[in-house]
């Protein structure tokens, strides 16, 4: 009883080690340029069996679970965090690059790793499906703080968020070729239809249902609302799944729908997501470091076949698929050279690779190995020169956005009231206005105004300026009545952009 209770308190203290460890290297992940993905798996190669020997870890079905939970968890938040403004006009060149353009660069790495790994060609096919989709935990984290022009942020984003369809789809289908002795070929294109269609109706049904509970139902706490959002994430993949659907793409559905609805506790739920998301990026690639064994791994024939099917990858297939599936739409070649490089694998295709060793295909540690690598590879190339590939192509935004100022609020509970942020901008008509003759309701006060970085303390003779932030606490019914007076325009001016 005492060795098991050491035991355990061993454990939870190596665990503690790692999460300081971990959040500590994303500090020298943004001074080195390397893509904290990238580290995160050196931390857990270090502790695992071959390294400092803490961790002896080789389990795939644990492996494959954690790196789906984490998944969700990852798509949850992205997705939250995507505008719909923003991927509306790229819905049509994101859902091309993600069908269209993971079949080309699929296409083309299976003749690379046919000869390359002198395999048969079904396993080629399997490793091209596995590291033909770009992965959203990667995407998400490498853009995250960049300053990308909008529109092809917007689109890598969508892109990675829709495409593990169609990569969970070639693999199994794959699989399926190597380990079933009859297969209908049209049960399975009309399989893949299914999962987009049910993934997509299921994910949109759930955001929306979401949405309406998340601003209905009176909690307790404040600190109960990000968890309660995160039930309908697992909720949304959980469905779909027992669908026969895509369960990642109605995650990302999902959480688009929630994130640009109305939430009485938006800012709550964002940032709990914000550390959760982190805390399942370092636990998803430490446990995939650990599972790695690297005395397999950084051998001369791993490395060589991975260097050159990833040099294929990211010099030929991206960028063959990119401009051929981009061709109907208006990119000119230097944002089509971007979206190239900017097509980092991560943690998708890894995940996908233990699929074969659970299905006990042979040369399935091989094909782990070499898509292990060729993923680290992609990573550590493209993750960490995509800044560098923005500027080169002046592809970059004016600035990285209006600043972000929130108030933390004491949890209001069962008070139906809120906290609204909104920015002003030249072209709303509440500029030049002074607060006492804003004809906002009884209900309604302003609390702060952020002006160039300052505190501004408001009184009825402050006058209202472009470029500010206000902060109003509204009463829940009032709070139509109050965006609808901060968001009148002129005819005049820029875009309005308001954020409650």
């Amino acid at each position: 009883m005492i060795q098991e209770i050491l035991q355990s308190n061993q454990f939870i203290m190596l665990m503690a080690l790692l999460l300081i460890v971990s959040i500590i290297v994303t500090k020298f992940s943004s001074r080195l340029g390397v893509p904290s993905l990238v580290l995160f798996i050196l931390v857990g190669m270090m502790v695992g069996n071959e390294g400092l020997g803490f961790i002896n870890f080789d389990n795939p079905e644990i492996a494959q679970l954690v790196g789906v939970i984490a998944l969700i968890i990852i798509l949850f938040e992205g997705g939250m965090l995507t505008k719909w403004k923003d991927i509306r006009p790229v819905i049509a060149p994101s859902l091309t690059l993600a069908t269209v353009g993971v079949v080309l660069t699929t296409g083309i790495v299976v003749v690379a790793a046919k000869y390359v790994l002198h395999i048969g060609w079904v396993e080629a096919m399997l490793v091209g499906a596995i590291v033909g989709s770009t992965d959203a935990a990667a995407v998400f984290a490498v853009l995250k703080g960049k300053n990308v022009d909008g529109k092809l942020e917007a689109t890598l984003e969508a892109e990675s968020g829709t495409n593990d369809p169609m990569a969970v789809f070639l693999t199994i289908s794959f699989i399926q070729l190597l380990t079933v002795d009859q297969v209908n070929i049209f049960g399975m294109v009309g399989s893949f239809f299914w999962q987009m269609g049910a993934g997509l109706v299921v994910g949109a049904a759930i955001g929306y249902g979401a949405s309406f509970a998340l601003n209905r139902i009176n909690l307790d706490s404040s600190g109960l609302y990000p968890l309660f959002a995160l039930g309908f994430a697992f909720l949304s993949y959980g469905a779909s799944s027992l669908l026969q659907a895509s369960g990642l793409l109605a995650v990302y559905v999902t959480a688009v729908i929630i994130g640009n609805a109305e939430l009485a506790y938006r800012y709550s739920i964002l940032r709990f997501h914000e550390g959760f998301g982190w805390m399942a990026q370092i636990l998803m690639f430490i446990i995939l470091g650990l599972f790695v064994t690297p005395s397999e791994v950084f051998t001369w024939p791993v490395m060589s076949g991975g260097l050159l099917i990833a040099g294929v990858l990211i010099f030929i297939a991206r960028p063959a698929a990119a401009f051929l599936s981009l061709s109907g739409f208006s990119f000119t070649w230097r944002e089509k050279v971007f979206l190239s490089w900017a097509g980092v694998r991560g943690a998708v295709p890894i995940v996908l690779a233990i699929f074969p060793m659970l299905a006990d295909i042979d040369n399935s540690q091989v094909i782990f190995n070499v898509v292990f690598f060729t993923v680290l590879t992609s990573a550590l190339i493209q993750g960490s020169s995509i800044t560098w590939m923005a500027d080169r192509f002046k592809l970059v935004s004016d600035k990285l956005g209006n600043p972000i100022h929130s108030l933390e609020l004491i949890s209001i509970g069962k008070a139906n009231v809120e906290m609204i942020e909104f920015e002003v901008t030249p072209r709303n008509v509440v500029v030049g206005q002074k607060l006492e003759d804003m004809e906002l309701p009884d209900r309604a006060l302003i609390n702060a105004i952020i002006r160039k970085g300052d505190v501004i303390t408001p009184y009825g003779q402050t006058e209202i300026k472009a470029g500010d932030t206000l902060y109003i606490l509204v009463s829940r019914k009032n709070k139509k009545e109050v965006k609808k007076v901060l968001e009148a325009v002129t005819d005049h001016g820029y875009h309005e952009k308001s954020r409650a």
